[in-house]
């Protein structure tokens, strides 16, 4: 079914809200937006399957209140680029979710396990992958494009009803549900200006004070680039921002220096340099620090760390919970150096390993090699 005016929207958003559960995905581009453009909203549930055309329907209230009936679970795979276009499209946030991602990774899946490996596994179906690069802006679509995209929810319920199955038969529905739980937080789909300088890349091979300035500079293209709804590199590219804070240029001329600057009008480059010049007069005990993507541990210390990780790898493939989802080696390094506040103290990830990883530093248990497998001694 193609959705294209109001009236059927709200017709078929009724019936959807008559059931349990119902699938959800998204169409969206954002290569020529700051915000990503909502494209199209595919809906499934148990009895048909919906393309919405946000593109053609003003009025999307109907599909709004569907995204936050409390009676109707809104089932995702990989939800959270869907939970951030819908909720900046609709201005809800969809909730109660599911997400079939995270629920698969507590099954023996990876825990990037994509769709179309899920309904294999899960449906025993193959989808075909022929319009990934489609620019779903464009009108009309095509029968092709239409079939793709039911294509990936048409399924979603069934993989969905296996997976709770499972869930429920290990216990660990529980857990899934807390795993989720975050990504249906309005706050967990709110960018800070001021933290946009984390993603700026190879940020952090700048120092302190750089940083300062980039910490400016990097708010003030976020803002810019949203006022004008438009990709914030078109506004400034990272390479130009990093040589900008580097560089740190108090005039105009020392500015246009820097090749890329070209395209900024005059009011942007004084803009731009005020930013900076906060940056320099940063005090010093404001300086923002940036952490390290990896963490290498003290030489006493690689050791300890590599058996911790070698008895989260053998619980990981005893209970088919990912690893990744356990914790990361950085966050065994957490642990050692403040294991009251590391996941692995609580929840699901305590009830899993929480114990054993206590026992194993106290020296109480160790791991050997069985058959040609790691074993619990």
């Amino acid at each position: 079914m193609y959705i294209s005016t109001y009236e059927e929207l709200a017709a078929f958003c009724g019936r959807a809200r008559g059931f349990a559960a119902v699938a959800i995905d998204t169409e969206f581009l954002r290569e020529r937006t700051y915000h990503a453009k909502l494209c199209l909203v595919q809906v499934a549930t148990p009895e048909e399957c919906a393309v919405i055309d946000p593109l053609a329907i003003e009025d999307l209230a109907p599909l709004a209140d569907l995204m936050v009936d409390v009676d109707t679970l809104k089932v995702f795979h990989a939800c959270s680029q869907d939970m951030e276009v819908l909720n900046h499209a609709l201005g809800v946030c969809p909730t109660p979710i599911f997400d079939t991602q995270v629920a698969a990774g507590f099954l023996g899946e990876r825990a990037q396990c994509s769709y179309h490996n899920l309904v294999h596994s899960f449906c025993d179906v193959s989808l075909p992958k022929t319009e990934s690069l489609t620019d779903w802006s464009r009108r009309p679509l095509t029968p092709q494009q239409v079939e793709y995209a039911i294509d990936d929810v048409r399924y979603l319920i069934d993989a969905y009803r296996v997976i709770e199955s499972k869930l429920h038969s290990l216990g660990r529905t529980a857990w899934v549900h807390d795993e989720i739980r975050p990504l249906a937080d309005p706050a967990h789909y709110r960018s800070d200006p001021r933290s946009a300088f984390k993603r700026v890349k190879r940020v952090n091979s700048c120092t302190r004070r750089q940083l300062a300035v980039a910490r400016e500079l990097a708010a003030w293209r976020e803002q810019r680039a949203e006022t004008r709804d438009i990709p914030r590199k078109w506004i400034m590219s990272d390479e130009v921002l990093l040589a900008l804070c580097k560089r740190a240029p108090k005039t105009v001329e020392d500015f246009r220096a820097v090749r890329g600057t070209e395209q900024l009008s005059v009011r942007d480059v004084e803009v731009a340099l005020d930013a900076i010049g906060r940056g320099r007069r940063c005090p010093v005990e404001n300086l923002p620090s940036i952490g390290r993507t990896h963490r290498t541990p003290a030489p006493e210390l690689e050791s300890v760390i590599d058996l911790m990780y070698a008895l989260i790898r053998l619980v990981s493939d005893r209970s088919g919970v990912a690893t990744s989802l356990i914790i990361s080696r950085d966050g065994l390094l957490d642990y050692i150096d403040h294991p009251q506040r590391s996941p692995l103290r609580e929840g699901w990830r305590f009830e899993l390993v929480g114990t054993l990883i206590d026992d194993l530093l106290r020296g109480d248990i160790g791991l050997t090699v069985k058959d040609g497998a790691l074993e619990i001694l």
